[in-house]
C-alpha cells in the first residue's frame, strides 16, 4: 500500500493520478490518494478516471473540510484497457 499526497496540485491532480495508476503501482497493489476539493466535480472526475483506467475504487471519502481521500486497487497493466 502506498500513499500519494496530491493536494499541492490543487485542481490539476488528475494527470498525476493517472500517471501513478499507470506506472507507480503494481498490479494488485492499493494506493491511497489525497487531494484538495476546491470543486466537487473533482470527486466525480477521480472516480471516472479510476473506472476508465480499469482499476477498482475501493473507497472515496471526505477527509476533512477541504481534502478528499480515494483508495484504489490497481487491476490493469496500463492506464487504459
Amino acid at each position: 500500500m502506498k500513499r500519494f499526497d496530491l493536494r499541492h496540485l490543487k485542481n490539476d491532480f488528475c494527470s498525476r493520478l493517472e500517471e501513478i495508476l499507470d506506472s507507480e503501482l503494481e498490479k494488485g497493489e492499493v494506493g491511497i490518494f489525497l487531494f484538495e476539493v476546491l470543486d466537487f466535480d473533482n470527486v466525480q472526475k477521480s472516480a471516472d478516471l479510476v473506472k476508465k483506467s480499469g482499476n477498482t475504487l475501493l473507497n472515496s471519502l471526505r477527509f476533512n473540510e477541504v481534502d478528499w481521500t480515494i483508495v484504489v486497487r490497481k487491476e490493469a497493466i496500463g492506464a487504459t484497457q
